[in-house]
């Protein structure tokens, strides 16, 4: 049976908001010998399996000088939580089977950038406009007709029907309406990147464990949004034709595990609307399954932008309705039932 283990001596809360290279060669040999100390085991030999899926916790949402830190209310939301979610890898580092973190993965051209929509005059719309189905059928926003060789090979018109049809389908499907970040986890980025002591963490279980960290790209599909690492907003054209695909494989490897462990940013998005497809999923397959996920609130913000927009409450409405379908609410500090 697992056990609550220390912190390691090289853990420094204090480096947790910044960046910086992780010492592979150091960290491993420590790794090797905190198993052997510790007479942790591999991961394949694990009877109870757990999995712990960590979304999106990269720079980009988690380090306030980059594009999307989430604050949440209390303004230091990201960073307080991957301390202590960093905590919760490395004291349970021998009941934690797979580490999957979840990467948001972005390019320029995107239906949620600026670039992708212009006004009258030419002018791209400012980061955090919301995009309303009746916006675009009145002309207030319409799709960059300079961007149409590089999404519908030059079909202007074809272009500008999805970026209707796109807006009126998320209010249709009762989603968030097309809000335009700010551009952010852009692909071959800083931001991109796993928090570094996050990423050392899972490297550091990863040799501990001899299990290799699972990591899942997500969202660089140009004509949908991707909150969910499960599943794109939207998955057919205007003329019903597929665009993007469930991570169909992620979700029945989710649920192989004996307990599925969540955190990350945001809780409003990314979280929230992971958890929903993972639900929706589990209703159709048993609902009893629902008891085996455990949501690691205290790992994990809500989007808010002081004097603009404040998700918490749509956060706590989606968790209500996860505890009531039997997922657990829980805190990094609680112990791993199946170690009790």
């Amino acid at each position: 049976m697992a056990i609550a283990l220390p912190l390691p001596d090289y853990f420094d809360p204090s480096k947790v908001g910044a960046v910086w290279p992780v010492p592979y060669e150091q960290r491993a040999a420590q790794a090797a010998a905190w198993a052997q100390c510790y007479d942790i085991p591999p991961s394949s030999q694990d009877h109870i399996r757990i999995a712990l899926l960590a979304i999106d916790v990269q720079n980009t949402f988690c380090l306030p000088q980059f594009e999307l830190f989430v604050g949440g209310r209390s303004g230091t939301g990201a960073i307080a939580d991957n301390v202590r979610l960093c905590d919760f890898i490395y004291r349970n580092l021998g009941a934690i089977t797979e580490i999957i973190p979840t990467l948001d993965t972005h390019t320029a051209l995107q239906i949620f950038h600026a670039v992708f929509w212009v006004n009258d005059q030419g002018e791209h719309p400012p980061a955090m406009t919301m995009i309303s189905a009746t916006d675009v059928e009145q002309g207030r926003w319409r799709v960059n007709p300079a961007i149409a060789p590089q999404v519908t090979q030059g079909d202007v018109e074809a272009l500008q029907r999805y970026g209707l049809y796109y807006v009126r389908q998320l209010s249709q499907d009762g989603k968030y309406p097309l809000t335009i970040w700010p551009y952010h986890s852009m692909l071959g980025g800083i931001g991109h990147a796993l928090v570094a002591a996050v990423e050392e963490a899972c490297f550091f279980h990863s040799i501990a464990r001899q299990w290799t960290t699972r990591f899942e790209l997500k969202g660089d599909h140009p004509l949908t949004e991707n909150y969910s690492v499960l599943k794109p907003e939207i998955m057919q054209d205007d003329q019903q034709q597929a665009i993007a695909q469930a991570n169909q494989g992620l979700m029945d490897h989710l649920l192989s595990f004996d307990a599925i462990y969540i955190a990350g940013q945001a809780k409003s998005h990314c979280v929230a609307w992971t958890v929903d497809d993972l639900l929706t999923r589990i209703q159709a397959v048993d609902p009893a399954i629902a008891q085996r996920v455990y949501l690691l609130e205290d790992c994990m913000s809500p989007v808010v932008v002081p004097g603009v927009v404040d998700f918490t409450d749509a956060a706590e409405e989606a968790f209500q309705r996860f505890a009531a379908a039997g997922m657990h609410r829980v805190q990094s500090t609680d112990p791993i039932p199946m170690m009790a």
